[in-house]
């Protein structure tokens, strides 16, 4: 019977309540419409490229963004497919969270397994377990780092494990349970390739399921990403048996992607008011719009001047059409009258 081990310290209890108290935050933050949308696009962004990119996948962050806008990129056919399965992937489980599943089952892991490694892997091994030994090594030296279980024990272990994540644990919290499930699923190691993709993105729907979505405006992809060689040390220390360590990193890693993403909402959303304000309706603004508002947040004003430098495709006139619009909504409000005039945040 699968049973992790592992102890609940001070770091992770500061961690949780740091996650909790962002949480409270964004949820209850009077985003308006198109700032959401515009939220979840960027997560999207940055979860396809980066969860792709921890695993060598060479794009760059523009590429990834050109690629599922629908533009032609230059690159690997295996790469372009990488970054189009994840998105799929991420769409995947925003739908399954939608539907509110009661239990993860062995078919929906291997359906996560059979969108992120379609077309890369052969048909044969879409979906299915592996059925040979594989060995991690380390990409710079060459040595073996991690060998996971033989391949005959493989439906057993994952039997349990999913037996796990649906019976028992109702009082482990969801965060917890999402970094033991992204742990174990890596250390089983099930199929022959995609094994970490297929770990974040089981992490994320547990997340969801959970009710700690924030909105989808989260992508603990990146914070694995900008220090992969932490990510994948604390993931292989945990496969000693003791996954304590492990868990104060998973639980920090969402405690800083939380807070990023709490902080620039509170930036935009400076006046937590806003709905009550316009007797509990929300507005809507185009993306320049936003841009403009997000630039005055930031420094404080915005003149003539400084439009060139900030929307160099657009006329000046456009510009200030856009904030005329923002002073009839009554977000922003112009000081002085001629070119050197300032317009700043009500």
């Amino acid at each position: 019977m699968f049973n992790p081990q592992y102890t609940i310290t001070n770091k992770i209890l500061v961690n949780i309540s740091k996650i909790e108290a962002a949480e409270e935050v964004i949820q209850h933050s009077p985003l308006l419409p198109l700032w959401e949308k515009k939220f979840k696009e960027d997560a999207i962004i940055r979860s396809v490229y980066h969860g792709t990119h921890l695993e060598g996948n060479p794009l760059e962050k523009d590429d990834a963004k050109n690629i599922l806008a629908g533009k032609e990129v230059i690159g690997r056919p295996r790469d372009i497919q990488e970054i189009i399965n994840y998105r799929k992937v991420i769409d995947f489980i925003d739908e399954e969270a939608k539907k509110k599943i009661d239990k993860i089952t062995e078919q929906l892991i291997k359906k996560l397994h059979r969108i992120i490694v379609n077309k890369i892997l052969p048909e044969d091994q879409l979906g299915e377990y592996r059925q040979k030994q594989v060995v991690i090594r380390n990409s710079l030296t060459g040595e073996v780092t991690f060998r996971p279980p033989p391949p005959i024990e493989v439906p057993f272990l994952m039997r349990e494990f999913v037996y796990w994540l649906n019976k028992g644990n109702n009082d482990i919290h969801p965060v917890i349970k999402a970094g033991l499930a992204h742990h174990e699923l890596v250390r089983i190691h099930p199929f022959v390739d995609g094994n970490g993709r297929v770990a974040r993105v089981l992490a994320t729907l547990i997340l969801f399921l959970g009710g700690y979505d924030i909105r989808r405006f989260f992508s603990l992809e990146e914070y694995y990403d900008k220090d992969a060689a932490s990510y994948y040390h604390n993931l292989q220390k945990a496969s000693a048996g003791d996954l304590t360590s492990w868990l104060e990193y998973f639980t920090f890693g969402a405690a800083v992607e939380f807070n990023k993403i709490k902080e620039k909402i509170l930036k935009i959303s400076k006046d937590v008011n806003l709905k009550e304000k316009f007797g509990g309706q929300q507005i809507f603004l185009t993306e320049r719009q936003m841009k403009l508002l997000e630039y005055i947040q930031e420094v404080g004003y915005i003149q003539n001047q400084t439009f060139r430098e900030i929307f160099p495709d657009y006329s000046e006139d456009t510009i200030l059409r856009d904030l005329k619009e923002l002073i009839k909504k009554g977000l922003v409000k112009k000081i002085g009258s001629t070119k050197s005039a300032r317009y700043v945040r009500v």
